[in-house]
């Protein structure tokens, strides 16, 4: 009688960050992960022992970030901006139960303002209409600019060291949960892009799914941006098609997501059948900030219970049985 063995595809989750200037990959990786584990331990601590088997793993190219903005002659203390961020996980760490990221615990932030969120909601908008989108982002964010409309390699090379670690993962057969942050989302996209449609990858991962694709104060709905993501130039555009499920989070007066809700934006994905759901939550991010509240900190959505609550259901899926063997 033949014996049969399977080969089981483990989890992992491969998280990327967003613009601006971060500390060393390894710091900011250990503090990301504890963000999240926290978060799991305090909601869910009986599936902990199964996220604690998942793989987690930082697409970093904060080390670009750096060089591009050290160009444009910003200033950065890398040790300063660590502690800051592990002081801001230690005081939602002390928080406690989960009831309590509320909007009253919200609105009792110090520094606390709808007012940036406010007004990119007016300004987006219009710089969308004017086709001064990119213009707007350069003034506020280089890093991002040359990354959507820059004559550099920058683009390329942000995006190489997101696919890489992704394409290194589908390689293995894992089970991939994505979760980007920010402007790491717009990164995210293009890279699923890339992996779906371009003819140098298309032939090996046009098929290769993600699980679940979590994304955290994304700027996806904005129509300026949408411009630039890779595919949306095509006509009639083209979408990713390699993501399964879609979890959109955003928090209130996050001034990066000003249109918070992505479903209606990529309702031509499910029209399509390239997708299987996607889902929009609004959130209250309690990260306080050098003495502010800043509802865009990556430190307050990777601790918020609704991101506890999508991983949690993630690694609890069942593993996945491939390549059947079979022995005498």
């Amino acid at each position: 009688m033949r014996a049969r063995k399977t080969t089981i595809s483990p989890h992992s989750l491969l998280l990327v960050h967003g613009r601006g200037c971060k500390p060393p990959a390894d710091q900011l990786q250990d503090l990301i992960a504890a963000a999240l584990r926290a978060g799991i331990e305090r909601d869910y601590p009986e599936t902990l022992y199964r996220y604690d088997k998942a793989a987690v793993q930082l697409a970093y190219y904060g080390d670009l970030n750096n060089a591009m903005l050290a160009e444009h002659g910003h200033a950065y203390d890398a040790q300063i901006d660590l502690a800051d961020r592990r002081n801001a996980l230690q005081n939602l760490r002390d928080l406690g139960a989960r009831k309590r990221f509320s909007i009253r615990q919200y609105d009792c932030l110090p520094g606390k303002t709808a007012v940036p969120e406010f007004l990119a909601s007016i300004i987006a908008p219009l710089c969308s209409v004017c086709r001064l989108t990119g213009f707007l982002i350069g003034r506020m964010a280089p890093d991002f600019a040359e990354y959507i409309d820059g004559n550099t390699t920058y683009a390329e090379e942000v995006r190489e060291r997101v696919r890489s670690a992704l394409c290194e993962l589908l390689d293995r057969g894992d089970r991939v949960m994505l979760i980007s942050h920010g402007t790491g989302c717009v990164v995210a996209y293009d890279v699923l892009w890339q992996l779906s449609h371009e003819a140098r990858f298309a032939a090996r991962y046009a098929d290769a799914k993600i699980d679940t694709w979590v994304t955290l104060g994304a700027p996806l709905g904005d129509p300026g941006i949408r411009r630039y993501l890779l595919g949306n130039k095509s006509e009639p555009a083209t979408f990713p098609r390699n993501v399964i499920a879609w979890h959109n989070v955003a928090a209130e007066d996050d001034y990066a997501c000003t249109d918070n809700t992505l479903a209606d934006d990529f309702r031509k994905m499910l029209q399509q059948r390239v997708i299987s759901t996607v889902q929009d939550y609004r959130i209250y991010n309690l990260t306080v900030r050098f003495g502010r509240s800043n509802p865009h900190s990556s430190v307050g959505y990777f601790i918020h219970p609704r991101v506890s609550k999508i991983i949690a259901d993630w690694v609890q899926t069942p593993a996945l049985e491939t390549d059947p063997i079979y022995t005498l």
